[in-house]
């Protein structure tokens, strides 16, 4: 009993003495610490609970180390009621969508960034593009934090720049590596979503598109999505206000579910003249012989397995009736789902579902000693290489490539360049093609083919390596490889050499928020497609219509 109590009154001592520390010493510690060792920390007693999470300062330094900006964090804290306890909450819980995500449809490249806006974290794609002063870029959708700082509201973007489409955030996977657009009918939302036959997804995904939209006010509609400077703050909190309120009016865009089963009813019955259904049975015995043939002969055939993404985790032996998964609720609404999904994964590409509305999230590797050029780069073919603001030399293609670093077979280091966006008017190569893979502890014998830069400088060639370019003429989905050489630049860019036809493939690194920020806005397409594209298409279907400037030529190379 006496070592009992003689523990108590140490434990006490402990934490009135970490009680007793200024609230600026705890501000010092709690910034060399995690947003999990505090909540252990306040774990550990109620006291401590209490006092940890009354510590603002101490919160306040952690969202420091997230969100540098102090006007920024000021405003964030002044809309959360002065809370960064609440603001902490929110960069923390939304830091798994941060990053690049992507769908291999359309092949030229369907990439999306997700990053910070105003209390949210907003995901906007890039378009395939040529070079430009401005990167184009369409809203996808947005996540606005609720007032304890939790990610939890949806909107989707897409149609007109005044519509958005609400839902809510089911679930995030700390880790998660997949975005799964779905509708529930229940709360907390469920996943059963996905045991849904594609088309019955797909109908219903449309239908409630088709019946929750909400229209921003004409003031707002136009309104940034993320702060460009601090002079947007005060426009962004007033726009997240009305997202919250037209949020709430609209019920979280929960619709009845006699309204979305006369919506799908009306939808079948326009598909399905009265007039034609007659034709359709007709037609449906005449070939009846015929596909009893066929079926017996598919019996008889080996096909080929399913990808290692599409076995597990997104078949099921048997799909759920759309009738039943309406009935689990009264009403239904749209949700994001990020999951931690075992992928398939080569050369830093993900195998990709082609009837599944997700997104994909991409490795994107730090730089560090001895991996120096991994992340993401941009350039254009051609030398000398192309600059944004030369408007004498139009319809430079622009690529964009995520450098990242491999191991082979035999343990030997490998930069791998993966084509994640590809700004021509056709596909030339297609969404995840390796344009080159150089051998990094092989440095290349063969001399830069120029002697001069743009500006007619002197070139001077820091290191080199050996290495394979993409070839073309080999087949569209493994079109082969063809010797070349990757040079590291005097002022940091990279040119890939292919040594048979001197083609040249310059790149430099990307900040792409900050491209983003200093871009424009083009329209999106509608809302589903406009999440994830699942055509295939070998052409630009994000760009604007035909005849403006910012079509996308055919690629010089």
């Amino acid at each position: 009993m006496t070592s009992s109590s003689g523990s108590g009154e140490l434990a006490g001592d402990g934490a009135e003495l970490i009680l007793s520390l200024p609230e600026d010493v705890l501000t010092l510690i709690s910034a060399h610490l995690r947003p999990r060792d505090l909540l252990a920390l306040s774990a550990a007693s109620r006291s401590l609970r209490d006092a940890v999470s009354a510590a603002d300062k101490a919160w306040l330094a952690q969202c420091r180390l997230h969100l540098p900006s102090a006007s920024h964090l000021l405003a964030w804290r002044a809309a959360l009621g002065d809370s960064s306890l609440a603001v902490c909450r929110f960069l923390h819980s939304a830091a798994p969508l941060l990053g690049l995500w992507a769908h291999q449809n359309p092949e030229l490249g369907n990439l999306v960034v997700a990053l910070p806006g105003f209390l949210s974290l907003v995901a906007v794609r890039c378009i395939p593009q040529e070079l430009s002063p401005h990167l184009l870029w369409a809203p996808v959708f947005e996540l606005l934090a609720d007032a304890r700082g939790h990610p939890a509201f949806l909107f989707l973007h897409g149609a007109a720049a005044d519509s958005l489409f609400p839902g809510l955030l089911a679930s995030l996977h700390p880790h998660a590596n997949t975005l799964f657009l779905e509708a529930h009918t229940c709360l907390p939302p469920a996943s059963h979503f996905s045991r849904l036959a594609f088309a019955d997804r797909r109908r219903l995904l449309n239908a409630l598109v088709a019946t929750c939209r909400i229209t921003l006010p004409p003031d707002l509609a136009t309104a940034p999505l993320f702060a460009r400077s601090d002079d947007d703050l005060p426009l962004l909190a007033a726009r997240r206000e009305a997202m919250l309120r037209l949020h709430s009016d609209a019920g979280g865009g929960m619709v009845l579910r006699t309204e979305i089963e006369a919506l799908l009813i009306g939808a079948r019955k326009t598909a399905l003249p009265a007039n034609t259904a007659g034709d359709r049975m007709r037609l449906r015995r005449s070939f009846s012989a015929v596909a009893g043939y066929v079926r017996n002969s598919l019996r008889q055939m080996v096909t080929r397995s399913s990808s290692a993404n599409s076995r597990a985790e997104y078949t099921h032996p048997k799909h759920l009736p759309l009738d039943e998964f309406l009935h689990a609720g009264e009403s239904v609404g749209l949700s994001l789902r990020g999951a931690r999904m075992r992928l398939s994964i080569y050369r830093n590409w993900p195998s990709m579902h082609d009837n599944r509305f997700v997104l994909y999230k991409l490795t994107t590797q730090a730089p560090m000693p001895g991996r120096e050029y991994a992340g993401l780069w941009g350039g254009t073919f051609g030398w000398p290489p192309g600059r944004p603001e030369d408007e004498r030399k139009p319809g430079k293609a622009l690529f964009f490539l995520l450098l990242s670093y491999e191991e082979d077979s035999e343990g030997k280091l490998l930069l791998i360049a993966t084509k994640v966006l590809e700004g021509t008017h056709y596909v030339v190569h297609p969404n995840g093609s390796s344009m080159f893979i150089v051998r990094v502890a092989e440095p290349s014998t063969e001399s830069f083919p120029w002697q001069t830069d743009e500006e007619s400088r002197s070139m001077e060639i820091k290191r080199s390596f050996a290495g394979d370019g993409i070839a073309t003429g080999y087949g569209f989905r493994y079109p082969g490889s063809k010797p070349g050489s990757l040079f590291v630049l005097q002022d940091g860019r990279l040119a890939f050499v292919w040594r048979e036809n001197k083609a040249v493939l310059t790149l430099q690194r990307l900040d792409l928020e900050d491209m983003i920020r200093r871009g424009e806005r083009v329209p999106a397409l509608p809302p589903i497609p406009n999440f994830a594209y699942l055509t295939k298409s070998y052409s630009n279907v994000f760009a604007v219509p035909h005849g403006s400037s910012t079509s996308c030529p055919i690629s010089p190379r």
